[in-house]
């Protein structure tokens, strides 16, 4: 018998004449995550990744594995030979196995799927022989077919599969297969989230953030900095930009109004990552924002800041309830960090009655009084470059 861990195939099943692109993404994505494991063999099969492994770094590998986009399950898998006779003994065995460590387990049922349609009995017949000679030989155990305590996989092909478990993982697209975009990372709850959901659906994530040392304090961007190397479990690798805005915020603060503080601070933010985009090759931005959340993120604020904007812009939050959003910063591992109680650049200089309804003309206006070529070039030119890699944080 061989250990195989089985990945079930999500979405990417469904696509016509590219499935093979995402698939090789996937395979290439799978490579990646376990460099430095002891797998043995990657195979590719209709709607499956089979995965040969030593035994000895199962549960290494499964936690690698469950950070892959494109797959939905991760099943721990036995191979064996599919001839039938073979295929009860190492059944029996296996359940039997299982009833040793749960003796809780009182109900089971056969869930066989026939790939190879050559095989002498289809799915049902095998079912049905299959659950009677585990009967026999589990007497005390009884079959269940709504609620079983033991659901037992038979995949029945060239070679065959058992397996009870069925692990979810997160689906969406392979990593890497809708190019390359910067997410505008805070310190706080939502872009995190934002970043990990336009990495599900395939974008390569690299990380902007702003801060305005010495106004913020380093621990903020340490903060950072941690929330990265979250996401970097799941972008495989991560660049993070820093980009320091005090002397933006500076300017604006001395000479411009001071409830436009805000928006003009953000537009100033999408002109750095548009910066940052054009010099590295991005194909998109995304950010945390969610509709009516904070004052820049009205109805106005949003076409403001989008009047700037030159890659485009992604919002996956912008519908979100609050609840909503950090649940699944609880569910990806960002929600602890996020909630700690340090400054982000946005507290510099915060307007008691910021704009609620700004225009793009009143912008303009305020910013021809500014060298806002220069304070971006300034910017960009000076922001500190850190690199990661998903090793340092599995």
């Amino acid at each position: 018998m061989k250990r195989v861990i089985s990945l079930s195939l999500g979405e990417v099943v469904l696509k016509g004449k590219n499935r093979q692109y995402f698939i090789r993404r996937i395979l290439q994505n799978i490579k990646t995550v376990l460099d430095g494991t002891s797998y043995v063999e990657i195979q590719q099969e209709m709607g499956k990744i089979n995965i040969e492994i030593d035994p000895v770094d199962e549960t290494e590998i499964i936690d690698r594995l469950k950070y892959v986009f494109g797959t939905v399950y991760i099943s721990p898998t036995w191979e064996i030979k599919s001839d039938f006779e073979t295929i009860v003994e190492e059944s029996v065995s296996y359940i039997k196995g299982l009833l040793k460590e749960n003796p809780r387990y009182k109900t089971f049922k056969v869930m066989a799927k026939r790939g190879d349609k050559s095989y002498p009995m289809n799915s049902q017949e095998i079912n049905m022989e299959l659950g009677g000679r585990i009967l026999e030989a589990i007497p005390a155990l009884s079959v269940d077919v709504h609620h079983p305590d033991i659901a037992f996989h038979v995949d029945v092909k060239k070679k065959s599969y058992i397996y009870h478990e069925k692990i979810s993982t997160y689906g969406g697209l392979p990593l890497g297969s809708n190019g390359r975009g910067l997410l505008l990372l805070s310190g706080g709850i939502d872009s995190p989230v934002a970043g990990f959901l336009m990495a599900k659906r395939g974008v390569q994530m690299d990380a902007l953030h702003f801060h305005s040392y010495p106004f913020t304090s380093q621990k903020a961007e340490e903060k950072v900095m941690d929330l990265a190397r979250v996401l970097c479990r799941y972008t495989t690798k991560m660049t993070m930009y820093s980009v320091n805005l005090l002397n933006i915020q500076k300017e604006i603060n001395k000479n411009c109004p001071p409830d436009q503080m805000t928006v003009l601070s953000r537009r100033f933010m999408m002109r750095i990552a548009n910066e940052i985009a054009r010099r590295k090759g991005y194909v998109s931005i995304t950010t945390g924002e969610n509709l009516g959340q904070v004052a820049s993120q009205t109805l106005h604020g949003l076409t403001v800041t989008d009047n700037v904007a030159e890659p485009i812009v992604f919002r996956p939050l912008i519908g979100m309830d609050k609840l909503d959003i950090i649940s699944w910063a609880t569910k990806i591992g960002t929600y602890d960090i996020s909630i700690q109680p340090f400054e982000d650049c946005c507290t510099v200089f915060l307007p008691k009655h910021p704009s609620l309804r700004p225009t793009v003309e009143e912008m303009e206006e305020s910013e021809s009084v500014l060298d806002v070529d220069t304070l971006v070039k300034e910017a960009v030119d000076s922001m500190e470059i850190h690199r990661m890699n998903a090793k340092e944080t599995l």
